[in-house]
């Protein structure tokens, strides 16, 4: 629920962490999850996490900093983070959107994404960036 206070606009906040709690996330997500989607691209297939985005400004590291590892892979550009002690992907800045998170809908507290019913796939293999002329 939005709420407004004089001018200010309050918007929904949601806790997303991993499995052992180590890195935890706050969301802003006003509108819920939007567009919920899985990619087959190569990481994304292994993962196999149902993500949504958000602006980078509407995800902020509670805790877990020292914990949260970094890994890129073929081009460089996306860069997805995981926790160091359980393993579990929360989150990535998008390749073909760098102003945005892509974030695990799995992590988020009180979600069960087997729930969502019919998720799109995105064709990661063929990328946006990668056909000419795009």
């Amino acid at each position: 629920m939005i709420k407004q206070v004089g001018a200010t606009v309050i918007l929904p906040r949601h806790k997303a962490s991993c499995h052992c709690g180590a890195v935890e996330l706050e969301l802003s997500l006003p509108h819920g999850i939007v567009d919920p989607r899985r990619c087959d691209c190569s990481i994304c297939r292994r993962k196999g996490a149902i993500v949504a985005s958000v602006p980078l400004s509407g995800l902020r590291l509670v805790t877990g900093a020292e914990v949260l590892t970094e890994y890129r892979f073929n081009t460089m550009a996306a860069r997805h983070y995981f926790c160091s002690v359980c393993g579990i992907h929360t989150h990535h800045q998008r390749r073909s959107n760098p102003e945005e998170y892509g974030y695990n809908v799995g992590c988020l507290e009180g979600v069960n994404p087997f729930l969502l019913g019919e998720v799109s796939v995105n064709d990661g293999i063929h990328h946006p960036a990668d056909r000419p002329g795009v």
